[in-house]
């Protein structure tokens, strides 16, 4: 039985695309959520812990270990991220 040499060089071309293109959306996602990996089943906790670090470092992926607020978290409602029926 022979080979069709001629359909590798599509079947290349599709998998080197394929993989570009997958990569190039890995590096993208990863350089939008400063270098981690994207969250999957985000619940509501992990929406408002979100929420809360976007208030205290300007980022949703950003997290802080210093025990005292920044001075313009004290402005900041914590209001909009409880929910009344």
């Amino acid at each position: 039985m022979p080979v069709p040499w001629e359909a590798l060089i599509p079947f290349g071309l599709l998998t080197v695309m394929f993989g570009a293109a997958g990569t190039l959306l890995n590096t993208s996602t990863r350089g939008q959520n400063q270098g981690k990996p994207a969250r999957y089943g985000i619940d509501n906790w992990d929406d408002m812990m979100m929420r809360r670090d976007e208030r205290l470092t300007g980022n949703k992926r950003g997290q802080t270990s210093d025990p005292v607020a920044p001075p313009e978290f004290a402005t900041n409602s914590v209001w909009y991220t409880e929910r009344t029926a």
